[in-house]
């Protein structure tokens, strides 16, 4: 669509993310722009408030009169945790200090959001409540207005803490520590700790609903959990704020037929009152959810399931027009002999979606950066059933870069070097 050809925060930061291990440029130019266009004091009509990161931006004729607010838009409680995560995560792909010396005024200025204004009513939990009847209802990456809800299918109503934005946190909080101690401030990477394992404690023991095993989809404004199934749950393996135990209930969960359609994880579980098929965010598959999720599940060692998503992910996009993955597709079963059902105004090619499937690769691989060595790691990689091999070329780590074959065989994955340049080892742990 036309009208979504625009720079949105949350987008760029997780696109970004996705295609970090492959070129982190992507990286440092969204890293640039929103901390350039990241808001500097209150604005209620823009939603901004010093330290948030931008939703998006627009410079249509509805946003240059005030028809709309979104000339410079913030309305957005997840693209500021993102923010600290992709400048940490891009640091330790690059070892760029001097851009990370830049962003870190950006990245405290994040933080500090998160602890002044992302708490609305100082329980602790990064919340959001629109400002205004101009802007966005939701404010995380559902923002359909339909898209927080009871088990009943009444909507919730805010201040609204989401799930997965807890686990944005929680990872901001582990980031901003790291960041702080490279740049010598030991006290503020003492604190950010402490802060990020109250959170994890304080958020287990008002998310877990044990008899559904997974977590609730969102605390309302009265504190009463959104008891439903959803994608959301996923995220929090992705981010590593959920325990050991509860981590495997959580992918088992949406493993489930209810939860993963076969061509990927709906968002919204069969059987939940407003779950609908057809619906943007309460039923259809997103492959960027998906591929997230199948790195939460490889994070906490549940590769083989990883695996069945990044199949999902193949099965579903060899069907696809030009085999692009769209923004979302139905979340109508697979069948044998049928292709998933389209989404009639999805956006094709869109950022987030085409990124996804170089995440889940990622997954399988084990594949990380040591740039003290420097060295690149897979720990004990992994390929998908219809993959027999893959050919990595130029793939860089600190000033080397090197050419490899993963290739499958019935119970483990070899690899081969087969050009090297530079100071850069390879390493492969079982």
């Amino acid at each position: 669509m036309p009208c979504f050809s625009t720079p949105f925060g949350r987008d760029g930061l997780i696109t970004a993310l996705e295609y970090l291990w492959v070129n982190p440029v992507f990286a440092r130019g969204v890293l640039s722009y929103l901390a350039a266009t990241q808001a500097t004091e209150e604005n209620p009509a823009r939603e901004a408030e010093p330290g948030n990161i931008l939703h998006e931006t627009r410079n249509g004729e509805l946003a240059a009169l005030g028809v709309i607010p979104f000339d410079r838009y913030y309305g957005t409680v997840d693209a500021t945790p993102l923010f600290v995560m992709l400048a940490g995560a891009y640091y330790d792909r690059t070892g760029d200090r001097a851009c990370l010396q830049d962003l870190w005024p950006h990245v405290q200025a994040a933080l500090e959001w998160i602890d002044r204004h992302g708490d609305v009513d100082g329980d602790g939990f990064l919340e959001y409540l629109r400002h205004g009847d101009k802007g966005l209802v939701n404010q995380g990456w559902k923002d359909s207005d339909d898209a927080i809800m009871h088990a009943d299918g009444r909507l919730a109503e805010g201040p609204i803490a989401l799930s997965e934005v807890q686990g944005y946190a929680y990872a901001a909080f582990r980031t901003g520590a790291d960041l702080a101690e490279l740049f010598g401030e030991t006290d503020e990477a003492r604190d950010r700790r402490r802060r990020a394992r109250e959170l994890k404690q304080r958020f287990h023991e008002a998310f877990w609903m044990p008899d559904l095993n997974t977590y609730a989809l969102a605390l309302d404004g009265e504190k009463r959990p959104c008891r439903v199934r959803s994608s959301n749950a996923g995220h929090l393996l992705f981010t590593g704020i959920a325990n050991e135990a509860e981590a495997r209930l959580t992918a088992d969960t949406l493993l489930a037929p209810d939860s993963f359609s076969g061509w990927g994880i709906r968002t919204l579980a069969k059987g939940e009152a407003r779950y609908n098929p057809m619906s943007y965010h309460n039923g259809s598959v997103w492959p960027h959810d998906t591929a997230l999720i199948a790195s939460g599940m490889a994070r906490y060692g549940f590769t083989d399931q990883a695996m069945q998503l990044l199949t999902s992910l193949f099965e579903s996009g060899i069907h696809m027009d030009l085999h692009r993955m769209p923004e979302l597709f139905c979340g109508f079963p697979a069948r044998p002999c049928e292709n998933p059902t389209l989404y009639p105004v999805a956006c094709a090619p869109q950022a987030w979606s085409s990124a996804a499937p170089f995440c889940a690769l990622k997954a399988g691989l084990g594949l990380s950066f040591h740039l003290d060595a420097p060295q690149i790691r897979f720990h004990h990689p992994r390929l998908p059933p219809y993959l027999d091999w893959i050919d990595i070329r130029n793939l860089r780590a600190g000033d080397g870069r090197v050419d490899i074959v993963l290739r499958r065989h019935a119970n483990d994955v070899s690899l081969s070097v087969l050009h090297k340049e530079g100071n850069v080892e390879v390493t492969v742990t079982q």
